[in-house]
């Protein structure tokens, strides 16, 4: 099953496709129902999805279709399982990465729409697109192992972790890691794409899909989520050890393989593609889970914050 989140005269309405992602038709469920709301139902609750799709009279041709923003996750984890992509941040990838899959918690409030404009954040003049998946949790859990924490996950989607490198550097170099260079947007969708729906697509029981970005039409980079040094079910087990994933929980893949601008500016400062800027049209395909398109826009004036007020006497 692809579920989805549509905007409507009525609100937004969860959505069920049938036929193909091009140019099916999305059969809407009733008001007043979320994406989240289906999610934490389980079972019972994607099969009322099935049955309204199969009986409802709502429906929206794809191409008629307006999407909002996927769901409202409680939580948004995303992780580093690429060592490409630690070579192209950083140069190498410490023995120390292998030891365990690092992550930062996001955003969820920063969703948006896989269709929908995107503001540059106030102050950022690196803004960098980053190309991922995430996968779903759709029953709660705690201390499962890999074998248990698979059966949490009730599907996948597309994300791009919108970062505003010149926020991000002097951030890393604190205790506290990434946090305003990550604030502002999110973008997941258009589809929850069940994982029964992946069973042709499994390798070594993780879904081996692969994946691209362009930029204004031109192709950036591409890879599959085959090349995860975690799969995501070992995903899910690490974040649930010690605590609880809910459903919504989105833990996502971290970025591909020169799935960014950073590596192109670093190696090329002067004939790079520059960071994104107002009028840029970034473009993530995923097989499978089909692909989001979001247009930058100029952002909102910044707001001044003072810087912060030394209280301690400093000898010397």
């Amino acid at each position: 099953m692809r579920l989805t989140t549509l905007l409507t005269p009525d609100g937004p309405r969860v959505g069920v496709l049938d036929g193909t992602m091009e140019d099916g038709t999305i059969r809407l469920l009733d008001t007043g129902t979320t994406l989240l709301d289906v999610i934490r139902g389980g079972t019972e609750a994607l099969t009322e999805a099935a049955r309204q799709a199969r009986t409802g009279c709502d429906a929206v041709p794809v191409g008629q279709a307006t999407f909002g923003p996927l769901l409202e996750p409680p939580t948004v984890r995303d992780f580093s399982t690429f060592e490409q992509h630690g070579i192209d941040m950083a140069g190498k990838v410490p023995a120390e990465w292998y030891d365990q899959p690092l992550f930062y918690f996001s955003n969820p409030a920063a969703i948006t729409g896989p269709y929908a404009e995107v503001p540059v954040p106030p102050l950022a003049t690196q803004y960098d697109y980053e190309l991922e998946v995430a996968a779903v949790v759709g029953r709660a859990g705690s201390n499962l192992t890999p074998d248990q924490a698979l059966d949490h996950i009730i599907g996948y989607t597309i994300m791009n972790d919108w970062s505003a490198r010149d926020i991000q550097q002097p951030e890393l170099r604190s205790v506290m890691g990434p946090s305003k260079s990550k604030d502002a947007a999110i973008t997941l969708g258009p589809w929850l794409v069940t994982a029964d729906e992946l069973t042709d697509f499994l390798k070594d029981g993780q879904p081996a899909l692969s994946a691209q970005v362009t930029l204004s039409g031109k192709r950036m980079a591409g890879g599959t989520t085959a090349d995860m040094s975690w799969t995501f079910a070992e995903l899910v087990a690490y974040a649930a050890r010690g605590t609880v994933v809910r459903p919504g929980d989105v833990l996502a893949s971290g970025t591909f393989p020169s799935g960014c601008l950073t590596p192109f500016n670093r190696l090329n400062p002067t004939d790079g593609p520059g960071w994104l800027k107002p009028g840029d049209v970034v473009r993530i395909e995923v097989e499978q889970l089909g692909h989001t398109e979001n247009r930058l826009v100029p952002g909102p004036e910044p707001i001044v914050v003072p810087k912060g007020r030394k209280r301690l006497a400093v000898d010397g």
